[in-house]
């Protein structure tokens, strides 16, 4: 089989790798128990025959499963979804069949390689076994079979894709189909923005939930009690001795030293980045503002008006409390050298230029353990809170699970918080915990009675407890009126969006697509689009894929009313842009394979349903659709 990459032109064998790669991924989605069965199996459980093999209703259900990924499969889908994955199945055994028939092999050194290729193909026999049992559900004869039947169905694909031509032209029409643009004045009507001007009375709110009562449900929901370990609160219950905080100051004294340290201000006179020139100038300046220091003029308001210091220029020069190593060595000798009240002469860094004075000063000490006594006990709670709040947790998690109705009683006895709360609905929020996907996962997971693991919500530890389950269903009108005054004014204002819009566009073809004349009829801006190409957007409006039928209508064509992420939108073309060829040349090649990629897709597609289509004439593959009938039937109950 793979002697056909060999013999074909290097960019075929490019193209055919990557389609092969794609197949390859999605391989794994067709892996399941049933397929290669042959047709000798139960007859009800065969869904359709191609020559000797079978496609059987366990494959359809795995290929279901695998599609929804565990997610419910809705009804009012299930007469086209089952039917359609039945026919895809069908399609990959009758291009199966067909690569056998024309005489396509798949070696064992082939069929060895592809199973490599894959992420779990290199592993030692036994782990690979035990991959394709517990991770596929099949047997690895099953497995290796069904990887050989796709070898045979992609030798048939790419017969379709090769010899796949674009022509000069084409990808030519297609560039310049991509970066032509356009520009447009248009006017956005936003639903949500219309949404006050709805004023739905009580009588239309009951109306529209009559209208639509089958999509108001109450979901499934829990009533649940909780006792809750708060960190805070837990610390606040820990005892801490003065002989404890004594021994901890005792055994931690480096922490409480603070080194000299003093408070200053200062003028900085910026050179950085000035001419030579200017320097001598910038000094005068710094020399007179220190004499008016000097003579008396207030040091926070010169520092205000004339220092370029931009972190405290504005609070009168003031640097705060300072130590040594946080400034550069000339402003650090100089500051640490003056008096209390004392003011510097000028002092020159590679800054510029500053005037300094030291407002108060304190000499290195050891804070006094008074001074420190708060801060250490917040300390020592906090080395045993996590501790202390785990063995509540855990005591308080196998007294419910011996009392489960005892909820209260136990969170009054171990002094932790008890919270009951009522129909929590999956991905609600729960008293206390706030918006906890993963408690609420766990909360949604148990029985009436049953108690929870120690969960988990940011700095709290949980045990819930399930007192009853209310089962979904249809909701009541009190139970429904606030979601259904919502989508009432949302439905208005969807519809009053569109009478706006209709309104807007009649008139810019009465009015020869004066847009701003037609937004102010309706108390709506003009706004003007930048340059837009076919897979750009629009500023408050999103993709331009909406408008791909207006990129080629002259300039003064009036758009719409369209509608795109909900929504209105009308406007006017007011100038067009060409494509820039300049950068054809550059991206040439990748448009090449991009469109060689959709012809070849195409054409495998028409191949396929003519095998299919001669294959069925032929009575090689038969459907039975009592079978697949059935099983529709079970997925709609």
């Amino acid at each position: 089989m793979f002697d056909l990459f060999r013999s074909r032109a290097k960019a075929v064998r490019i193209l055919l790798g990557a389609m092969l790669a794609m197949v390859a991924l999605s391989m794994l989605l067709y892996l399941i128990p049933g397929a290669g069965t042959t047709v000798g199996d139960a007859s009800d459980q065969v869904i359709a025959e191609v020559g000797k093999e079978a496609v059987t209703v366990p494959e359809v259900d795995q290929q279901i499963r695998n599609a929804l990924q565990n997610r419910q499969l809705p009804r009012n889908m299930v007469d086209s979804y089952v039917p359609d994955l039945v026919d895809q199945a069908i399609s990959d055994r009758a291009l199966a069949y067909e690569g056998h028939q024309l005489g396509f092999e798949v070696t064992d050194g082939e069929l060895a390689k592809t199973i490599r290729s894959l992420q779990f193909g290199s592993l030692p026999p036994d782990q690979y076994r035990s991959y394709i049992e517990q991770q596929l559900g099949i047997s690895v004869p099953e497995f290796e079979n069904n990887m050989r039947l796709k070898g045979y169905a992609d030798a048939v694909q790419m017969i379709a894709m090769e010899g796949v031509i674009v022509t000069p032209a084409e990808v030519e029409a297609e560039y310049r189909k991509r970066n032509d643009k356009i520009k447009l004045d248009y006017i956005a009507f936003d639903p949500s923005k219309l949404m006050a001007e709805i004023k739905p009375t009580p009588e239309d709110v009951k109306a529209y939930f009559e209208r639509n009562k089958n999509f108001f449900t109450v979901p499934e929901n829990r009533d649940i009690q909780l006792i809750i370990a708060d960190q805070a609160k837990v610390a606040e219950s820990i005892q801490v001795s003065d002989a404890q905080i004594q021994e901890y100051y005792n055994s931690h004294k480096d922490q409480y030293r603070t080194p000299e340290r003093l408070h200053a201000r200062h003028i900085l006179l910026s050179t950085t980045n000035k001419p030579k020139d200017e320097i001598p100038k910038i000094q005068a300046k710094a020399e007179d503002l220190l004499k008016q220091i000097r003579g008396g003029a207030d040091f926070a308001q010169l520092a205000m008006k004339n220092s370029e210091d931009p972190g405290s220029a504005a609070k009168g020069g003031d640097l705060g409390w300072v130590v040594r190593g946080q400034m550069v060595k000339n402003f650090e000798d100089t500051v640490f050298a003056l008096k209390p009240k004392e003011v510097s002469n000028v002092v020159t860094t590679e800054y510029g230029f500053h005037i300094i004075q030291v407002l108060e000063k304190e000499p290195a000490r050891l804070r006094p353990l008074d001074e420190v006594k708060t801060e250490i006990a917040t300390t020592l709670r906090g080395q045993t809170v996590f501790d202390q709040m785990q063995n509540l947790a855990d005591q308080a998690r196998a007294e419910l699970a011996k009392a489960p109705q005892n909820a209260q009683q136990i969170a009054q006895k171990l002094n932790l918080q008890f919270v009951t709360a009522d129909k929590i609905a999956q991905g609600g929020a729960i008293p206390e915990l706030g918006s906890d996907p993963q408690t609420n996962a766990a909360i949604q997971a148990l029985k009436p009675g049953e108690v929870s693991q120690v969960l988990q919500s940011g700095n709290k530890l949980a045990i819930a407890v399930v007192t009853a389950i209310h089962p979904a269903h249809p909701a009541e009108f009190s139970e429904a009126e606030a979601r259904a005054r919502v989508a009432d004014s949302q439905q208005q204002a969807v519809q009053l969006a569109a009478e706006k819009s209709k309104k807007v566009a009649d008139l810019l073809k009465q009015n020869g697509g004066d847009v701003k004349a037609a937004a102010k009829s309706v108390g709506l801006e003009v706004k003007t689009s930048d340059f837009v190409s076919r897979n750009s957007a629009i500023e408050g409006i999103g993709s331009t894929a909406f408008l791909i039928d207006s990129f080629d209508k002259p300039v003064g064509t009036v758009v719409g009313p369209l509608t795109a992420n909900s929504i209105t939108f009308v406007g006017k073309i007011v100038d067009r842009q060409a494509a820039d060829m300049g950068k054809f040349a550059e991206e040439r090649s990748a448009l090449v394979t991009q469109l060689k990629g959709q012809k070849a897709q195409q054409r495998a597609l028409l191949f396929q349903d003519s095998i299919i289509t001669a294959l069925t004439r032929e009575g090689k593959i038969k459907k039975h659709q009592d079978v697949i009938n059935r099983l529709i039937a079970r997925y709609k109950g």
